[in-house]
C-alpha cells in the first residue's frame, strides 16, 4: 500500500540532500513533487493546495538540526502535517467504544459492494480477540442472499475464536418471506436482535444494514428508522478504499445525513495511491476507525494516523508489527524459543510453528515493509508466497525422528523426502544446510554483545542470499539489476596463448 506515494515523496526529498539549510526556494521545489504525488495519489486539490502551503509555513526559517540532514528534517515536518491531515486536531481513538452496562450497539452502513458483510465478520473477531462477546444481526433484507452469506462468515469467526466469549448470529428469514423487503421489517429485526442480546448478556450488537448502489431517499430512510429505534452507540460507515475520492463523497453525503462515527475504509492493501485515507477525515469530519488489509477474516487494522503517515514516508510501521507478532506468539512461547536456540535445541518442527504463526501475520512483503528503510528496497521484489506452501511439504514429509534431528538425513532419506514432497534432493540439502547454518549462530547470539549480534547477522544473511532463512531455498525474489544498483558483467572468454 502506497507504493506510488511512498516512491514519490522520497523523490521530492532527494532534492534536498547535499543542502547546507532550508530555504524558501528548495523548500517550494520539493512541494512542487509533492504537491504532484498527492494528486497522482487522487487527493482533493483544494486539500492538496492546502496541505503543502502549510508544510512551506512550517519548514521556512526553521533552523536544520546538527543530528539532521535538510532532507530528514523536511521529513519530519511533512510527517507532522500528515498525521494533522489526518486527525484534523481532533483525539479520535481508533477502535470501538464499549458502554456498560452492555450491549454496545454498532450500526453498519454503506454503499452495495463496498465489503460491508465481510466487514461485519472482522469487525466481530477484531472484538471477540478482545474478549468480547459478540451477536451479528442480518438487517440487509434487499440483497438476495445476504443473510445467508452473513450466517456464514460468521459461523467461521466462531469456529476460529480462540477464548471463551461467544459469537452469535441473529436472523429472521421468516420475516423475510412475510414482509418481503419493506423497511419495517430491516426495522423490527434489529429491535428484535437487540432484544435478543440483551437477555442473553451480549457485549457487543453489530447491525448489518442494507446498502444500496447510491445515496439515495429510500436508503436513508431505512438507516434512519433503524437508528432511531435502536438508538446505536456508534454508526461505522464501509467503503471502498480503491475508488478514491468517490469514496469520500458517498462518505460526505452519509455523514451529513446520518452523523457517522467512524469509517471502515475496506481493500486498503490494494489502494497504492492512498487518496481516500488523506483526505477522508479532513472532507468528511468523519474519523478513519479501521482499514481491510486483505481476505481474510483477521485483516483488520486499527486505523492509526501517526502510523499510516510513517508508512507513506517509507518510515516503516514497528508498532504494528510487533502487535501483529504478539498477537500470534506468546510471550511466554518467545522465551522457550530463545532458550532452545541458545542451547542448540531448535527443531523443524518448532521452525514450521513459526512459518504458520509468520504467515498468520499477513504476506511476507507487507510485513517487511513494516521495517524502517526496508519498504523501498523491496518494491522491485516479487516475492511468491506459495514457496512457503513448498517448504512446509517439504518439512511434513520428514518423519518425527528428521524433525527433531536432521543430522541422521543421510543421501537415501534425502531421496524418500524429496520424492514425498514433489521437490528434489538438491533442495532438501539446501533446507537441511541452511537450517544447520542458521541454527548454529542463533546459538552463538546468547553470549554475544551488540557488535557479535551485528555480525552474526550478517553472517546468517549471506548463508543463502535471499534463500538464507531456513526453509526459504528456492524462493522467488526478483530484482532487476538497475534496481539493486549494481552492474551486469558478461563472462569474458579467456584469452588464447600465443
Amino acid at each position: 500500500m502506497f507504493d506510488r506515494l511512498t516512491e514519490d515523496f522520497n523523490k521530492a526529498f532527494k532534492s534536498l540532500s547535499g543542502r547546507g539549510k532550508i530555504s524558501e526556494a528548495n523548500v517550494r521545489e520539493s512541494m512542487d513533487e509533492v504537491r504532484t504525488a498527492l494528486l497522482d495519489a487522487d487527493v482533493h486539490y483544494d486539500v492538496v493546495d492546502e496541505f503543502c502551503e502549510s508544510v512551506v509555513q512550517e519548514a521556512l526559517g526553521q533552523q536544520v538540526l546538527d543530528s539532521l540532514k535538510p532532507g530528514q528534517q523536511m521529513i519530519k515536518v511533512v510527517h507532522d502535517k500528515l498525521v494533522d491531515l489526518m486527525k484534523q486536531g481532533t483525539d479520535d481513538t481508533p477502535g470501538v467504544v464499549r458502554v456498560t452496562p452492555g450491549p454496545t450497539v454498532v450500526m453498519m452502513c454503506g454503499l452495495q459492494g463496498s465489503g460491508k458483510t465481510t466487514t461485519c465478520g472482522k469487525l466481530a473477531r477484531y472484538l471477540n480477540q478482545q474478549g468480547r462477546s459478540v451477536m451479528v444481526a442480518a438487517a440487509d433484507l434487499q440483497r438476495p442472499a445476504a443473510v445467508e452469506q452473513l450466517q456464514t462468515v460468521i459461523e467461521q469467526v466462531a469456529n476460529v475464536k480462540t477464548n471463551d466469549a461467544s459469537v452469535e448470529f441473529y436472523a429472521e428469514p421468516e420475516r423475510v418471506a412475510e414482509y418481503g423487503k419493506a423497511v419495517g421489517a430491516a426495522v423490527k429485526v434489529c429491535q428484535n436482535a437487540l432484544k435478543a442480546a440483551m437477555k442473553a448478556g451480549i457485549d457487543t450488537l453489530i447491525l448489518d444494514t442494507a446498502g444500496r448502489l447510491h445515496v439515495n431517499d429510500d436508503l436513508m430512510g431505512e438507516l434512519h428508522k433503524v437508528q432511531r429505534a435502536t438508538s446505536p452507540h456508534q454508526v461505522m460507515l464501509v467503503v471502498d478504499a480503491m475508488t478514491g475520492q468517490d469514496a469520500v463523497n458517498s462518505a460526505k453525503a452519509f455523514h451529513e445525513r446520518l452523523s457517522v462515527d467512524g469509517v471502515i475504509l475496506t481493500k486498503f492493501d490494494s489502494d497504492t495511491r492512498g487518496g481516500a485515507a488523506l483526505t477522508i477525515k479532513k472532507v468528511t469530519g468523519a474519523p478513519a476507525k479501521f482499514v481491510g488489509t486483505g481476505e481474510k477474516l483477521d485483516a483488520l487494522e486499527e486505523f492509526h494516523p501517526e502510523r499510516i503517515a510513517s508508512r507513506i514516508l517509507g518510515m516503516g510501521d514497528v508498532v504494528s508489527l510487533v502487535e501483529k507478532a504478539q498477537s500470534e506468539v506468546s510471550e511466554e512461547e518467545a522465551e522457550q524459543l530463545a532458550e532452545k536456540m541458545a542451547r542448540g535445541e531448535l527443531t523443524l518442527d518448532d521452525f514450521i510453528k513459526q512459518l504458520r504463526a509468520i504467515r498468520r501475520m499477513g504476506p511476507m512483503k507487507q510485513l517487511l515493509g513494516m521495517l524502517p528503510g526496508v519498504g523501498q528496497q523491496l518494491k522491485d521484489f516479487d516475492f511468491d508466497d506459495g514457496q512457503l506452501d513448498r517448504v512446509e511439504g517439504l518439512v511434513n514429509s520428514m518423519t518425527r525422528d528428521e524433525r527433531r534431528d536432521i543430522r541422521v538425513i543421510n543421501h537415501s532419506r534425502r531421496k524418500r523426502i524429496a520424492d514425498g514432497s514433489g521437490t528434489s534432493i538438491d533442495e532438501v540439502g539446501r533446507l537441511v544446510k541452511q537450517f544447520q547454518t542458521v541454527s548454529k549462530i542463533g546459538q552463538q547470539f546468547a553470549g554475544m554483545g551488540t557488535g557479535g549480534r551485528l555480525k552474526a547477522m550478517k553472517q546468517m544473511a549471506s548463508a543463502g542470499g535471499a534463500g538464507g532463512m531456513p526453509g526459504m531455498a528456492g524462493f522467488k525474489g526478483r530484482q532487476s539489476t538497475k534496481a539493486a544498483g549494481g552492474k551486469s558483467f558478461k563472462k569474458r572468454k579467456p584469452k588464447k596463448r600465443r
